[in-house]
């Protein structure tokens, strides 16, 4: 079933539908993204990975398949978590706030963050985890059933089912629902801008601000994902950014002036950062939980560079929760948990006292 409760844990338990668990090829697509290369190798062109595969082999991410010459992911519309969600636990904080999104997930990912809380679905093939035939008119049409206003690609990776998602968003359009994508923004430049042109806004996890980080902690690169946000930006896609601080691996001054300097200089002083808490998990169980002293500093730093929206991210109560206008410091949006208990943007899109412009997508 599809828990429409978004206060219960998400137990990744398959929505069956009509009782029966449909058969691969339900969920068996050619890809979009990938050359063919001689003796019936393909080079996966979707992330920055670029995987050559041989014929029968899959690539890093383990759902995009070679047979015989031709790449094929295998989760086109095979979600293994069905649920409704509030947007603000994406989070996304400048995007219809106090609304919920119909969030959908397939296995699999691109890459291996030690600190995973959703690793049974991102680190398993799709064989390995029970999952059921949601097709994209059905996903637009369970966000109606539900008074979804947006569907949410998350959970897993969408970079690793960008057809899906492409295929998604459309119908969502096509019936008046939006969509975001929650992403680690590991993925090439066209597939970007063609997959994630399509959804009307995203959340990138940038992990750290330094490679040594990714090499060890993700498994990946921090280059591409900086170039994902200066694309984004350039797309005007609406864009927030969270970053994990983990005690002693990304928790120093440094770090957090450089990325706070860098989002300013590239993306723009506007741009939602939340700096949000570890809780140990997965690979990383040896660490303790991120202290709020240190999440106040980095906000603390972030503030002085010049950001106008930092916040700080699973501290339930916590002030920096809140949305306050930069301009004259009145409270703007008011979060209890997971939840916007007060939201006072107006239609426009300005601070109700002082007219300044918020920059966000507030009113459907």
């Amino acid at each position: 079933m599809i828990n429409p409760n978004p206060t219960e844990p998400r137990d990744f338990v398959a929505r069956r539908l009509d009782g029966a668990v449909e058969s691969d090829a339900q969920f068996t697509f050619e890809a979009r993204f990938y050359e063919k290369m001689p003796n019936r190798k393909i080079r996966c062109k979707l992330c920055p990975r670029q995987c050559i595969v041989d014929d029968k082999e899959r690539g890093y991410c383990g759902v995009r398949e070679n047979r015989g010459g031709t790449c094929y992911t295998l989760v086109h519309s095979r979600v293994c978590a069905a649920h409704i969600d509030p947007i603000e636990k994406k989070p996304l904080f400048h995007y219809l706030p106090g609304t919920t999104a119909f969030s959908i997930a397939t296995a699999g990912c691109n890459v291996n963050c030690r600190f995973c809380q959703n690793y049974d679905v991102s680190q398993s093939r799709p064989e390995e985890i029970p999952a059921d035939y949601i097709s994209p008119h059905h996903a637009a049409e369970v966000a109606l059933q539900y008074n979804c206003p947006t569907i949410a690609f998350t959970y897993g990776e969408p970079v690793v089912f960008a057809e899906y998602v492409m295929d998604t968003a459309d119908a969502a359009h096509a019936a008046g629902v939006s969509s975001i994508v929650v992403s680690n923004g590991y993925i090439e430049h066209d597939s970007l801008t063609q997959a994630y042109g399509k959804v009307d806004a995203v959340k990138i996890d940038l992990k750290a601000f330094r490679e040594s980080y990714y090499a060890k902690v993700v498994v990946g690169q921090l280059k591409p994902v900086l170039e994902s946000l200066v694309t984004l930006r350039k797309m005007d896609k609406w864009t927030e950014i969270v970053y994990l601080v983990v005690p002693t691996l990304n928790d120093d001054d440094a770090g957090f002036r450089g990325l706070a300097a860098w989002i300013k200089t590239n993306l723009g002083a506007d741009v939602p950062l939340h700096f949000t808490q570890f809780h140990p998990g997965y690979l990383l169980k040896n660490l303790p939980i991120t202290p709020v002293p240190t999440l106040e500093r980095a906000k603390a730093i972030a503030d002085a560079e010049g950001l106008h929206y930092v916040y700080i991210g699973n501290v339930p109560g916590h002030p920096a929760q809140n949305t306050w206008c930069p301009h004259c410091r009145k409270l703007l949006v008011e979060r209890v948990g997971f939840a916007a208990s007060q939201m006072l943007i107006r239609k426009d899109s300005t601070c109700p006292w002082c007219r300044h412009a918020i920059p966000g997508i507030w009113h459907a």
